[in-house]
């Protein structure tokens, strides 16, 4: 299995993941065990996205997949927001904000796989 806890995304996936646990742990009963658990959920997927993706030799499907798994919890953590489920305006804005860099990270991964997949000589010469 290839290392991947070096890589800059994971990092910032993990970072996301961890400080989302801490800051649900704040949330109403109600928020907590509904959109609280989709945050943490999501968050760990990433995380295991990007493992599945660093490993992988054929890694588009994965890092599609992954560029929407992060769309969608950055879509959650607006959710949050929106019901109030965030004690305080600094967590939400510190969540989004690393969601935000995640997603950028992921479409960039996914972008450079494409163009490489592309760039790649034909197998099938003679």
């Amino acid at each position: 299995m290839a290392r991947y806890e070096h890589l800059p995304i994971y990092k910032k996936s993990m970072e996301l993941a961890v400080y989302l646990q801490t800051v649900v742990k704040n949330f109403s009963r109600y928020n907590k065990y509904s959109v609280g658990e989709e945050l943490r959920e999501l968050s760990r997927k990433t995380l295991r996205l990007i493992i599945q993706a660093n490993s992988s030799i054929t890694r588009v499907h994965v890092l599609a997949e992954l560029v929407d798994t992060c769309e969608m919890l950055k879509t959650t953590i607006v959710f949050a927001k929106e019901v109030k489920a965030f004690s305080g305006f600094n967590s939400f804005q510190h969540a989004s904000g690393l969601a935000v860099v995640l997603c950028k990270q992921s479409q960039g991964w996914l972008q450079s796989s494409k163009k490489s997949l592309n760039h790649q000589p034909s197998s099938n010469n003679g």
